[in-house]
């Protein structure tokens, strides 16, 4: 993966967490995610949020669980301190100060 397209990916699933942290339940399936990801300035493909969500639960960031073929993600406690600033997982862009 080049720089650019880390970069992509790591503010991406900030774009991820963010998304399910202010979600009814702090939850989303894989589908919704996609569908609002463009609304926060990202085009992914559908491979592309499995492969984050996937990568995010690997750091303990989320929790999945498969429906189906539907992925389901719920943020953690980790999660929100990662999208809230207040700690850092390399791969996942810091946000910025409000």
């Amino acid at each position: 993966m080049n720089d650019f397209a880390k970069l992509m990916a790591s503010a991406r699933r900030l774009a991820i967490l963010k998304l399910l942290a202010s979600s009814a339940g702090y939850s989303a399936n894989e589908y919704l995610l996609h569908m609002a990801l463009p609304g926060q300035g990202h085009n992914p493909s559908a491979q592309d949020v499995r492969d984050d969500l996937a990568w995010l639960w690997e750091q303990k960031l989320v929790q999945v669980d498969e429906t189906g073929e539907m992925m389901i993600a719920k943020i953690t406690q980790h999660g929100l301190d990662v999208q809230d600033g207040r700690a850092f997982v390399e791969g996942v862009k810091r946000p910025v100060p409000s």
